[in-house]
């Protein structure tokens, strides 16, 4: 039957949308993260919404699971097919199509496979701008962005994918198109379909294309990176900030000391924001829609509320160069992390005001119930989320650890979101790493729910399968 179906689809896409080669399959099979590998019978890339329908039915009628992939970036394996070798990974890359971008409805339609910096790019050539971003944007896709209803660094503004998409084409699991591209400012035709499948991560359908809001591009943009004493005085300054600015502080990224000199050990061409140490670091972006005298607004803001006793240093960028340098040792973290050795990641999020006290607390917790262990908590702590690391001792085996420590770790830290009426997934969604811990904490109204509209929509389930759906079996893992 394998051998039959991959007859069909080489009829069906021809040699350049089909491989079953070991060497063409090899870098899709492995999750960014290196925690999951799995086989499958062949690499399936179809050019074309249709070529995708053509596909899911074939697959549909001979029970074959599609694992539906962009740029392979998920942080919990949500796109990376399971050992038993049974599944055609569904590329979209080769979908990678702006179908149109209109700088007067601030509107953009982008297929699946568009990667993020490119659709950036197109946006800025009209004179507009796709707010959203993050540090894997040369490579993260559109489509996988929608399917994790992904957030990054501009949130605090703009919202996750979930305010920025304004429609979306799928292929649902039996083959069938959904259209529902038209950007409808009132539509009260039943169930929202599009919200539906944002943050359905492929368990649903297949996200072909979508409809995006686009901003005026901005007129100048200022940086400053701020030393200061904790966690509260951050979210003080943070507000003191909204208070005199409105929206246009567009970043607001919190920083412990370790997790930066992690960061300027291990990344080349970085450098100490300030000669003093500081406990906590803040990378503060503030942009204006017109004019260019950003630099001039911040500089006078910061020193504002360095006399308020709001911080205790500050380095305003001089150039766009430096501004791009403070970025890339905030997006450098997770590199510098793997490179100092193993750790737990933990992406959660918890009521904003709530956050200071419990990245605090909650570090204690571990580090006096886990001994040896180092916690990182850092990210977006102006919208409610933290990456919550939790790191093994120096020269520790990384599979022991991990057995003995991370995984119990990461109950523990699991335990205190909960505690604190937060979530386990902020931003990076559940795929296979979060899905029996999405079981253990969950209550019986979310889990009947996610399972019924699975069972709705693939009661085949051949999309995705083994993907943020919660089974009972997923206990035994715990």
């Amino acid at each position: 039957m394998s051998a039959a179906l991959i007859d069909q689809l080489l009829h069906l896409l021809g040699s350049k949308g089909v491989s079953t080669d070991a060497h063409d399959m090899a870098p899709w099979l492995t999750d960014w993260r290196g925690r999951w590998t799995g086989r499958a019978l062949a690499l399936v890339s179809p050019a074309s919404t249709a070529e995708v329908a053509a596909v899911v039915k074939l697959a549909a009628a001979a029970r074959v699971p599609l694992v539906p992939q962009g740029g392979n970036t998920s942080m919990v394996g949500g796109a990376t097919p399971s050992d038993a070798g049974d599944a055609l990974i569904l590329s979209l890359r080769r979908m990678n199509a702006v179908r149109c971008i209109n700088a007067q409805a601030n509107l953009a339609v982008a297929e699946a496979g568009v990667i993020l910096s490119n659709f950036h790019d197109a946006a800025l050539a009209i004179g507009r701008r796709f707010p959203l971003t993050l540090g894997g944007k040369g490579s993260a896709t559109i489509g996988g962005l929608v399917s994790t209803n992904a957030g990054g660094t501009q949130v605090l503004r703009f919202g996750t994918m979930r305010k920025l998409v304004l429609g979306l084409e799928a292929v649902l699991p039996d083959g069938s198109i959904y259209d529902g591209l038209a950007s409808l400012k009132k539509d009260n035709r039943g169930y929202d379909l599009t919200q539906l499948l944002i943050g359905a991560e492929g368990t649903l359908g297949v996200v072909t294309a979508a409809s995006l809001r686009l901003m005026p591009a901005i007129a100048d943009r200022a940086a400053a990176w701020i030393g200061l004493n904790s966690p509260h005085t951050a979210l003080k300054l943070l507000r003191w900030l909204e208070a005199r600015t409105g929206d246009q502080i567009e970043s607001f990224e919190i920083i412990p000391a370790d997790t930066l000199g992690l960061v300027l050990k291990h990344i080349p061409n970085t450098r100490a924001p300030f000669e003093g140490a500081h406990e906590w670091h803040v990378l503060v972006e503030y942009v204006e829609s017109v004019g260019a005298a950003a630099t001039e607004a911040l500089t006078t803001l910061i020193a504002a509320a360095h006399e308020a006793g709001l911080l205790d240093d500050a380095v305003i960028a001089a150039s766009e160069a430096q501004i791009d340098a403070f970025w890339h040792m905030r997006d450098s973290i997770s590199e510098a992390e793997r490179a100092d050795g193993p750790a737990v990641q933990h992406d959660i999020s918890v009521p904003v005001d709530a956050m200071p006290d419990f990245m605090i607390d909650a570090a204690r917790v571990i580090e006096a119930e886990f001994g040896g262990t180092r916690v990182s908590a850092f990210g977006h702590l102006g919208d409610g989320n933290v990456h919550f690391h939790v790191r093994a001792p120096f020269g520790v085996d990384r599979a022991a650890w991990q057995n003995d420590v991370g995984t119990p770790a990461s109950h523990r830290v699991h335990d205190l979101v909960v505690a604190a009426h937060g979530s386990i997934s902020a931003e990076h969604g559940i795929g296979q790493m979060k899905r029996a811990e999405l079981l253990r904490l969950s209550d019986p109204a979310r889990l009947y729910a996610l399972r019924a509209i699975k069972s709705a929509f693939d009661p085949l389930n051949i999309m995705n399968p083994g993907k943020l759906i919660p089974l009972a079996s997923d206990a035994l893992v715990q």
